[in-house]
């Protein structure tokens, strides 16, 4: 890995951020991994992922990591660091383009610089929190600060690096993202699976489910519901059967996923 890193990232990583008044940043700000210039038509070509492109995958599909950076040259140098590792890219020069990028369903992160002309990192961080769960987010900027840190870290932020920062660092933040990316798909499309068995039950089958896993016994949960004990067992075999649920033990953890309580009954 050295030697790829050595042909796309100088060791270490150098950041030059201006030496101007931090209070305004409306001048682009000159910030140089040390990459060779690279025109994007090439890079398309030898397959960086178009922005427009929609992606219907699983939780083992490629990983994907995202780059938000008003800075053209920082994020051709990190498009060429993510595709040395095998991950795909994409790029986004403002918050709004990014933010108009439909969520795609495969491991992903991002990599989001905390000053850009649109919107702040922060609040960037703060508008995909609800629905982007699975995309873990690593800050780079060359203007942090501790409260600044604190505020990205409590919000989940995988990773807050001030420049100037090595290449490995980075790449160890981003793997590190993917697996919690990674992880929090697999729960998603099991909870998913979980939630279509369960609306496969009839309105009495989930009666029963409800009751049976707050431990009520057959006859118990027939006198709540005003039916037979015959009547429970057979509705009780069809839930186990459509929940795909091996024991009882299984079909209690798949009720307390699915956060199910008993219907109050008169």
């Amino acid at each position: 890995m050295k030697a790829n890193l050595k042909a796309v990232i100088p060791s270490p990583l150098t950041w030059a951020a201006p030496h101007t008044n931090s209070a305004s940043h409306s001048a682009p700000r000159q910030r140089s991994f040390g990459s060779p210039s690279i025109s994007m038509d090439k890079m398309n070509s030898r397959g960086v992922r178009d922005r427009g492109s929609r992606l219907s995958s699983s939780p083992h599909a490629t990983p994907i990591v995202f780059v938000v950076d008003d800075d053209a040259s920082v994020r051709r140098s990190l498009e060429l660091l993510i595709r040395s590792q095998g991950w795909q890219a994409e790029t986004f020069a403002s918050a709004q383009e990014f933010l108009a990028r439909s969520r795609v369903i495969a491991p992903s992160c991002l990599i989001l610089d905390i000053t850009l002309p649109d919107l702040n990192g922060l609040d960037v961080q703060q508008r995909i929190a609800a629905d982007r769960i699975d995309m873990p987010i690593i800050f780079i900027t060359g203007y942090g600060d501790v409260p600044m840190t604190v505020q990205a870290m409590k919000a989940g932020a995988v990773e807050f690096l001030t420049k100037p920062f090595k290449g490995d660092v980075l790449l160890s933040a981003i793997r590190h993202a993917i697996e919690r990316s990674q992880a929090a798909l697999t729960h998603e499309s099991e909870t998913q699976a979980l939630r279509d068995c369960y609306a496969s039950l009839s309105v009495r089958e989930r009666e029963v489910m409800a009751l049976v896993a707050a431990g009520l016994l057959n006859k118990q949960v027939g006198a709540e519901l005003g039916i037979s004990e015959i009547t429970v067992k057979a509705h009780r075999g069809r839930v186990m059967q459509k929940m795909k649920a091996d024991s009882l033990a299984d079909l209690v953890r798949m009720a307390a996923s699915l956060h199910l309580a008993p219907a109050a009954t008169d």
